[in-house]
Order: structure tokens, then C-alpha cells, then sequence
């Protein structure tokens, strides 16, 4: 229980900087962010527990796949959806990555503002 709750907190982490950008909403009881002016299903971001893991919901990757061009086969191995990657333990490696993809992607949800 540990382990899942540091890694909830950790994959959160990767959010702290568009929380202040972005309002706190709630999709089919799933935490996320998104702009104010967000339809119900243009979301963000967001996590959310499930046992004996963590998903890091994002939607960027379903709406715009050119994201994921020069994503590494190991963090696409942890993408269990069009808009999901699930973890089981902390990869600060992997996570470097996400918090870059992250980044990328919310140029992109900005953009369309």
C-alpha cells in the first residue's frame, strides 16, 4: 500500500506544474485537469488508483499519436489504452520521460485553446 501511495503522489508530481493553469474536474469519478473552457471529454490529464497499480490517464496521446513519436518502447510498454499508462512501481528513468512528453502535449492541448 506503501508503494502505491508514494507512487500516486510521484505521478501527481508530473501534473504540479499545469495545476495553476488548468481547473480540477471529475469524468466518470477519474480526477483530472483541464481548461476551463473544456468540453466534458477534453481533458487533460489525470491519476488515478487501481489495483495493484496507478494509471496516469492522458488524453493528449489519443487525440494528437504524433506525441508519441520518439517514445521509448519502454514507457509505451506501460500504455495500457489510447489514453493510459499504468504503473506498478516508480521509474524516476521513465518518469523523466513522461514529465518531458507531458510537457509536450500541453503545448499542444494549449494551443487548441
Amino acid at each position: 500500500m506503501a508503494d502505491r501511495d508514494a507512487l500516486e503522489v510521484r505521478l501527481n508530481a508530473i501534473l504540479d506544474p499545469y495545476r495553476d493553469r488548468l481547473e480540477a474536474a471529475t469524468i466518470y469519478n477519474i480526477p483530472v485537469l483541464r481548461r476551463s473552457d473544456a468540453k466534458a471529454h477534453n481533458w487533460f490529464a489525470g491519476v488515478q488508483r487501481a489495483d495493484p497499480s496507478v494509471k496516469f490517464n492522458f488524453l493528449p496521446m489519443y487525440e494528437h499519436p504524433e506525441l508519441l513519436e520518439g517514445v521509448s518502447t519502454a514507457l509505451l510498454k506501460k500504455r495500457t489504452g489510447a489514453s493510459v499508462f499504468k504503473f506498478r512501481a516508480i521509474d524516476e528513468e521513465l518518469f523523466a520521460e513522461l514529465e518531458s512528453l507531458v510537457a509536450r502535449a500541453f503545448e499542444t492541448y494549449t494551443r487548441s485553446m
